[in-house]
């Protein structure tokens, strides 16, 4: 069988696999040199996951549940790229994301945010014929992580993206506009390239509001080449 390589991002827009600031990089990151496995076609291809059981309130996460949750709803819809700007169609996308207080329906979160018993943070979609998802949500808030003295993690919705294997893949996050807490962040910070951090920053939509009802937030995912979304190793 003739051996397929996985294409590799450029590393210049991704996360620093060590990066001290970040503190537990310092304990997780590789000692030594990477070993590069080639990937067969089996690796890279099926089966595929997810794709049958999506319910129609997976993507609404304010109906998951008997009444409505606390706090700001939002609209975030953006399309999903291959590196030559095609639409990548019907590939599953998974959002998991802290509540309005800013803390995860989770045991090992324990923080004295409170819970939200109508909102768990979880939700799932398939991206259309041209690429694009759309979630209803919450806005979450930011919260204390103890990573250093007085720190914060900004908001944030962490993304999953399936390709037809899982060694495809992707996990990534994104942030809101205009939020204080970025240069004090060393999760977004460890990333060198500043233009690469900008791209998990989503935009203000006022096309994808709707009046009276929520703000929209546009956030595209580039899969691969120069202007590739960073995602986590």
């Amino acid at each position: 069988m003739k051996i397929t390589p996985y294409r590799r991002p450029d590393p210049d827009t991704q996360p620093a696999s060590y990066y001290p600031p970040y503190c537990s990089t310092v304990l997780r990151s590789p000692r030594k040199p990477l070993i590069v496995l080639p990937h067969t076609l089996s690796e890279i291809t099926g089966p595929v996951y997810g794709h049958d059981d999506i319910a129609q309130a997976d993507n609404d996460l304010t109906r998951q549940h008997t009444a409505a949750p606390q706090g700001e709803r939002i609209i975030v819809r953006g399309q999903v790229l291959d590196d030559g700007g095609r639409p990548v169609r019907e590939t599953l996308v998974e959002i998991w994301q802290a509540n309005s207080s800013g803390r995860y329906f989770h045991d090992h979160d324990n923080h004295a945010a409170p819970l939200d018993p109508n909102f768990t943070g979880a939700g799932r979609t398939l991206t259309d014929q041209s690429g694009f998802y759309e979630f209803v949500t919450i806005r979450p808030g930011a919260y204390p992580w103890r990573n250093h003295d007085n720190a914060w993690r900004p908001a944030h919705i962490h993304f999953s993206l399936f390709g037809p294997a899982f060694v495809t893949r992707l996990v990534t996050q994104m942030y809101f506009p205009g939020d204080p807490l970025f240069a004090h962040d060393p999760v977004l910070q460890s990333i060198p390239d500043e233009k690469a951090r900008e791209r998990l920053v989503s935009n203000f939509d006022l096309a994808i509001t709707k009046p009276e009802w929520a703000l929209g937030y546009r956030f595209d995912i580039v899969l691969r080449g120069r202007a590739a979304t960073p995602f986590e190793g």
